[in-house]
Protein backbone atom coordinates (compact mmCIF):
# COMPACT_ATOMS: atom_id res chain seq x y z
CA UNK A 1 0.00 0.00 0.00
CA UNK A 2 2.91 2.48 -0.70
CA UNK A 3 0.41 4.38 -2.21
CA UNK A 4 -2.03 4.94 0.68
CA UNK A 5 -1.70 7.85 3.03
CA UNK A 6 -1.53 6.01 6.45
CA UNK A 7 -2.28 9.06 8.25
CA UNK A 8 -5.65 9.32 7.74
CA UNK A 9 -8.10 5.69 7.02
CA UNK A 10 -11.69 5.28 5.57
CA UNK A 11 -14.35 4.01 7.62
CA UNK A 12 -17.62 2.57 6.09
CA UNK A 13 -20.75 1.03 8.06
CA UNK A 14 -22.80 -0.90 6.01
CA UNK A 15 -26.48 -1.01 7.42
CA UNK A 16 -29.93 -2.21 6.33
CA UNK A 17 -30.76 1.49 4.76
CA UNK A 18 -27.88 3.72 4.71
CA UNK A 19 -24.24 2.93 4.43
CA UNK A 20 -21.90 5.62 5.88
CA UNK A 21 -18.36 6.55 5.22
CA UNK A 22 -16.37 8.77 7.44
CA UNK A 23 -12.01 9.81 6.75
CA UNK A 24 -10.79 9.99 10.07
CA UNK A 25 -7.56 10.97 10.96
CA UNK A 26 -4.55 10.15 13.35
CA UNK A 27 -6.32 12.17 16.33
CA UNK A 28 -9.72 10.40 15.27
CA UNK A 29 -11.06 13.20 14.31
CA UNK A 30 -13.38 13.07 11.02
CA UNK A 31 -12.42 15.10 8.09
CA UNK A 32 -15.20 14.26 5.65
CA UNK A 33 -18.42 12.74 5.83
CA UNK A 34 -21.11 10.97 3.23
CA UNK A 35 -24.04 9.32 3.55
CA UNK A 36 -25.92 7.04 0.89
CA UNK A 37 -28.93 4.66 0.88
CA UNK A 38 -28.03 1.02 1.07
CA UNK A 39 -29.57 -0.25 -2.44
CA UNK A 40 -30.47 -3.67 -0.71
CA UNK A 41 -33.60 -4.05 -3.28
CA UNK A 42 -31.20 -4.23 -5.88
CA UNK A 43 -28.91 -6.85 -4.47
CA UNK A 44 -25.39 -7.82 -3.68
CA UNK A 45 -23.75 -6.46 -6.36
CA UNK A 46 -25.24 -2.76 -6.21
CA UNK A 47 -24.18 -2.58 -2.77
CA UNK A 48 -20.43 -3.35 -3.43
CA UNK A 49 -20.71 -0.67 -6.56
CA UNK A 50 -22.37 1.91 -3.92
CA UNK A 51 -19.37 0.81 -1.71
CA UNK A 52 -16.86 1.83 -4.10
CA UNK A 53 -18.73 4.90 -4.93
CA UNK A 54 -18.74 6.35 -1.67
CA UNK A 55 -15.32 5.04 -1.38
CA UNK A 56 -14.15 7.31 -4.28
CA UNK A 57 -16.40 10.22 -3.02
CA UNK A 58 -14.73 10.08 0.09
CA UNK A 59 -10.94 10.04 -1.30
CA UNK A 60 -12.03 12.63 -3.41
CA UNK A 61 -12.30 15.12 -0.23
CA UNK A 62 -10.02 14.27 1.61
CA UNK A 63 -7.66 14.91 -1.18
CA UNK A 64 -5.45 11.00 -0.72
CA UNK A 65 -5.39 7.44 -1.09
CA UNK A 66 -7.00 5.76 2.32
CA UNK A 67 -6.55 2.39 3.80
CA UNK A 68 -10.39 1.15 3.91
CA UNK A 69 -12.27 -0.16 7.32
CA UNK A 70 -15.96 -1.83 6.91
CA UNK A 71 -18.77 -2.65 9.37
CA UNK A 72 -21.29 -5.13 8.12
CA UNK A 73 -23.92 -7.13 9.41
CA UNK A 74 -23.26 -10.76 10.17
CA UNK A 75 -19.41 -11.84 10.06
CA UNK A 76 -17.04 -13.39 7.93
CA UNK A 77 -16.84 -17.05 7.89
CA UNK A 78 -13.85 -18.13 9.33
CA UNK A 79 -13.88 -21.65 6.60
CA UNK A 80 -15.10 -19.88 3.70
CA UNK A 81 -14.39 -16.00 3.99
CA UNK A 82 -17.58 -15.21 3.21
CA UNK A 83 -20.43 -13.13 4.80
CA UNK A 84 -23.06 -15.12 7.11
CA UNK A 85 -25.30 -14.94 9.55
CA UNK A 86 -26.24 -11.50 8.21
CA UNK A 87 -29.84 -9.67 8.28
CA UNK A 88 -29.40 -7.96 5.09
CA UNK A 89 -29.49 -11.78 3.10
CA UNK A 90 -27.99 -11.00 0.47
CA UNK A 91 -24.78 -10.75 1.65
CA UNK A 92 -24.69 -14.35 2.88
CA UNK A 93 -22.69 -16.33 1.02
CA UNK A 94 -20.69 -13.76 -0.62
CA UNK A 95 -17.01 -12.84 -0.80
CA UNK A 96 -17.92 -9.08 0.14
CA UNK A 97 -14.41 -8.46 1.37
CA UNK A 98 -12.51 -10.43 -1.78
CA UNK A 99 -14.94 -8.74 -4.24
CA UNK A 100 -14.63 -5.10 -2.75
CA UNK A 101 -10.24 -5.67 -2.48
CA UNK A 102 -10.31 -6.38 -6.15
CA UNK A 103 -12.80 -3.30 -6.68
CA UNK A 104 -10.52 -0.89 -4.53
CA UNK A 105 -7.43 -2.50 -5.40
CA UNK A 106 -5.83 -2.61 -2.16
CA UNK A 107 -6.31 -4.72 0.87
CA UNK A 108 -9.32 -4.13 3.43
CA UNK A 109 -10.13 -5.09 7.02
CA UNK A 110 -13.77 -5.94 7.61
CA UNK A 111 -15.56 -6.41 11.04
CA UNK A 112 -19.15 -7.31 12.35
CA UNK A 113 -20.57 -3.69 13.20
CA UNK A 114 -21.13 -4.58 16.36
CA UNK A 115 -17.17 -4.86 17.17
CA UNK A 116 -16.56 -1.93 15.83
CA UNK A 117 -19.48 0.03 17.87
CA UNK A 118 -17.46 -1.57 20.59
CA UNK A 119 -14.01 -0.95 19.22
CA UNK A 120 -14.83 3.16 18.88
CA UNK A 121 -16.28 3.18 22.73
CA UNK A 122 -13.42 1.22 23.99
CA UNK A 123 -10.52 3.50 22.33
CA UNK A 124 -12.27 7.21 23.07
CA UNK A 125 -15.87 6.95 23.69
CA UNK A 126 -17.35 5.18 27.53
CA UNK A 127 -15.24 2.52 27.51
CA UNK A 128 -12.56 4.82 27.35
CA UNK A 129 -9.49 3.30 29.69
CA UNK A 130 -11.20 -0.02 30.87
CA UNK A 131 -9.20 -3.39 30.01
CA UNK A 132 -12.39 -5.30 29.26
CA UNK A 133 -15.57 -4.21 27.17
CA UNK A 134 -18.81 -5.29 26.58
CA UNK A 135 -20.34 -3.44 23.64
CA UNK A 136 -24.33 -3.97 23.62
CA UNK A 137 -26.93 -2.86 19.90
CA UNK A 138 -30.15 -3.03 20.85
CA UNK A 139 -32.51 -1.62 18.39
CA UNK A 140 -33.78 -3.61 15.34
CA UNK A 141 -31.69 -6.79 16.28
CA UNK A 142 -29.15 -7.28 19.09
CA UNK A 143 -26.00 -7.88 18.60
CA UNK A 144 -22.29 -7.22 20.89
CA UNK A 145 -19.29 -7.12 20.76
CA UNK A 146 -15.77 -7.86 22.83
CA UNK A 147 -12.80 -5.29 23.10
CA UNK A 148 -9.53 -6.14 25.13
CA UNK A 149 -6.80 -4.07 25.61
CA UNK A 150 -7.84 -2.28 22.59
CA UNK A 151 -8.29 -4.61 20.19
CA UNK A 152 -11.36 -6.20 18.97
CA UNK A 153 -12.03 -9.68 19.88
CA UNK A 154 -13.25 -12.18 16.76
CA UNK A 155 -12.86 -15.34 17.96
CA UNK A 156 -12.53 -18.89 16.58
CA UNK A 157 -15.47 -18.71 14.84
CA UNK A 158 -15.52 -14.92 14.57
CA UNK A 159 -19.09 -14.61 16.77
CA UNK A 160 -17.14 -13.34 19.78
CA UNK A 161 -20.14 -11.08 21.72
CA UNK A 162 -23.22 -12.42 19.56
CA UNK A 163 -25.07 -12.79 22.40
CA UNK A 164 -28.37 -11.84 20.93
CA UNK A 165 -28.75 -15.07 19.60
CA UNK A 166 -28.64 -16.78 23.07
CA UNK A 167 -31.72 -18.33 24.08
CA UNK A 168 -33.25 -16.40 26.89
CA UNK A 169 -36.82 -18.21 26.54
CA UNK A 170 -36.83 -21.61 24.97
CA UNK A 171 -40.56 -21.79 24.42
CA UNK A 172 -40.49 -17.32 23.55
CA UNK A 173 -40.99 -16.31 20.22
CA UNK A 174 -39.44 -18.03 16.90
CA UNK A 175 -36.69 -16.21 15.50
CA UNK A 176 -35.29 -16.00 12.45
CA UNK A 177 -32.33 -17.79 12.95
CA UNK A 178 -34.53 -20.97 13.49
CA UNK A 179 -34.52 -21.06 17.54
CA UNK A 180 -36.80 -19.62 19.71
CA UNK A 181 -36.78 -17.24 22.45
CA UNK A 182 -33.59 -15.87 21.24
CA UNK A 183 -32.39 -12.39 23.33
CA UNK A 184 -33.08 -10.78 19.83
CA UNK A 185 -36.35 -11.73 19.61
CA UNK A 186 -37.26 -10.16 23.39
CA UNK A 187 -34.97 -7.30 23.97
CA UNK A 188 -35.03 -5.38 20.30
CA UNK A 189 -37.55 -3.17 19.54
CA UNK A 190 -40.24 -5.42 17.87
CA UNK A 191 -39.61 -7.39 20.51
CA UNK A 192 -40.64 -5.14 22.86
CA UNK A 193 -43.70 -4.12 20.67
CA UNK A 194 -44.42 -7.78 20.25
CA UNK A 195 -44.30 -8.39 24.06
CA UNK A 196 -47.06 -5.31 24.54
CA UNK A 197 -49.06 -6.70 21.76
CA UNK A 198 -49.07 -9.92 23.42
CA UNK A 199 -49.74 -8.54 26.53
CA UNK A 200 -53.15 -6.78 25.82
CA UNK A 201 -51.28 -3.72 24.40
CA UNK A 202 -51.99 -1.54 21.34
CA UNK A 203 -51.19 -2.79 18.00
CA UNK A 204 -48.67 -0.86 15.88
CA UNK A 205 -47.29 0.67 18.89
CA UNK A 206 -43.36 0.94 18.58
CA UNK A 207 -40.47 0.79 21.35
CA UNK A 208 -40.64 4.91 21.82
CA UNK A 209 -44.44 4.94 22.05
CA UNK A 210 -44.11 1.95 24.70
CA UNK A 211 -41.74 3.84 26.71
CA UNK A 212 -43.56 6.82 26.67
CA UNK A 213 -46.92 4.98 27.81
CA UNK A 214 -44.98 3.55 30.71
CA UNK A 215 -44.28 7.16 31.83
CA UNK A 216 -47.53 8.33 31.44
CA UNK A 217 -48.81 5.96 33.89
CA UNK A 218 -50.63 3.31 31.03
CA UNK A 219 -50.87 0.10 33.34
CA UNK A 220 -50.04 -2.47 30.46
CA UNK A 221 -47.09 -0.12 28.95
CA UNK A 222 -45.67 -0.38 32.54
CA UNK A 223 -45.59 -4.36 32.75
CA UNK A 224 -43.86 -4.86 29.21
CA UNK A 225 -41.41 -2.31 30.71
CA UNK A 226 -40.72 -4.41 33.49
CA UNK A 227 -40.76 -7.48 31.86
CA UNK A 228 -38.44 -6.16 29.69
CA UNK A 229 -36.16 -5.17 32.19
CA UNK A 230 -35.89 -8.02 33.82
CA UNK A 231 -35.09 -9.89 30.40
CA UNK A 232 -32.54 -7.09 30.29
CA UNK A 233 -31.10 -8.17 33.97
CA UNK A 234 -30.97 -11.85 33.13
CA UNK A 235 -29.21 -11.80 29.67
CA UNK A 236 -27.02 -9.34 30.68
CA UNK A 237 -25.88 -10.89 33.63
CA UNK A 238 -24.96 -14.33 31.38
CA UNK A 239 -22.32 -12.05 29.61
CA UNK A 240 -21.51 -10.87 32.54
CA UNK A 241 -20.89 -14.48 34.42
CA UNK A 242 -18.64 -15.25 31.59
CA UNK A 243 -16.91 -12.41 30.33
CA UNK A 244 -17.01 -10.16 33.57
CA UNK A 245 -15.74 -6.64 31.77
CA UNK A 246 -15.15 -3.60 33.20
CA UNK A 247 -17.57 -1.75 31.27
CA UNK A 248 -20.68 -2.28 29.41
CA UNK A 249 -21.83 0.25 26.42
CA UNK A 250 -25.47 0.55 25.12
CA UNK A 251 -25.62 1.64 21.83
CA UNK A 252 -28.91 1.68 18.56
CA UNK A 253 -32.14 3.28 19.59
CA UNK A 254 -32.96 1.51 22.87
CA UNK A 255 -30.46 2.61 24.79
CA UNK A 256 -31.92 5.77 24.97
CA UNK A 257 -34.07 4.27 27.78
CA UNK A 258 -32.96 6.04 30.32
CA UNK A 259 -34.47 3.51 33.14
CA UNK A 260 -31.63 0.89 31.72
CA UNK A 261 -28.98 2.45 33.32
CA UNK A 262 -31.44 3.66 36.78
CA UNK A 263 -33.47 0.18 37.20
CA UNK A 264 -30.80 -1.97 34.58
CA UNK A 265 -28.35 -2.51 37.14
CA UNK A 266 -29.94 -3.80 40.02
CA UNK A 267 -32.03 -6.33 37.28
CA UNK A 268 -28.35 -7.59 36.46
CA UNK A 269 -27.06 -7.57 40.18
CA UNK A 270 -30.34 -10.03 41.05
CA UNK A 271 -28.59 -12.66 38.67
CA UNK A 272 -24.82 -12.04 38.54
CA UNK A 273 -22.65 -14.99 40.37
CA UNK A 274 -21.34 -12.69 43.28
CA UNK A 275 -21.98 -10.50 46.38
CA UNK A 276 -22.21 -6.77 44.42
CA UNK A 277 -22.51 -5.46 40.92
CA UNK A 278 -19.09 -3.91 40.05
CA UNK A 279 -19.35 -3.76 36.09
CA UNK A 280 -20.24 -0.15 34.94
CA UNK A 281 -23.29 0.19 32.89
CA UNK A 282 -23.31 3.32 30.28
CA UNK A 283 -24.45 5.11 27.46
CA UNK A 284 -22.24 5.37 24.36
CA UNK A 285 -20.72 8.53 23.67
CA UNK A 286 -20.21 8.75 20.06
CA UNK A 287 -24.30 7.80 19.29
CA UNK A 288 -25.05 6.78 15.59
CA UNK A 289 -21.25 7.50 14.78
CA UNK A 290 -20.01 4.65 17.12
CA UNK A 291 -19.74 2.02 14.12
CA UNK A 292 -17.89 3.88 11.52
CA UNK A 293 -15.55 5.47 13.76
CA UNK A 294 -14.88 1.97 14.78
CA UNK A 295 -14.63 0.37 11.14
CA UNK A 296 -12.21 3.35 10.61
CA UNK A 297 -10.10 1.99 13.63
CA UNK A 298 -9.84 -1.46 11.88
CA UNK A 299 -6.67 0.09 10.90
CA UNK A 300 -3.68 1.57 13.00
CA UNK A 301 -2.43 4.76 12.09
CA UNK A 302 1.02 5.37 10.94
CA UNK A 303 1.13 8.76 13.62
CA UNK A 304 0.46 8.93 17.05
CA UNK A 305 -3.19 10.05 17.99
CA UNK A 306 -2.14 11.49 21.55
CA UNK A 307 0.64 13.72 20.01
Amino acid sequence: MTDIDLGLCIGIDLGGTKTEGIVMDARHRIVARERRPTPQADGYTAIVENIVALVAALEDAAGARCPVGIGTPGAVSSRTGWIKNSNTQCLNGRDLKGDLEARLRRPLRIANDANCFALSEAIDGAGRGAAVVFGVILGTGVGGGIVVHGRALDGAQHIAGEWGHNPLEPDGPPCYCGRRGCVETLLSGPGLARDYYAGGGDAGVVAAGIVARAAGGEALAEAAMQRYLERFGRALATVINILDPDVIVLGGGLSNIARLYTDGPAEIGRHVFNDELKTRLLPNVHGDSSGVRGAALLWPFAADPSA
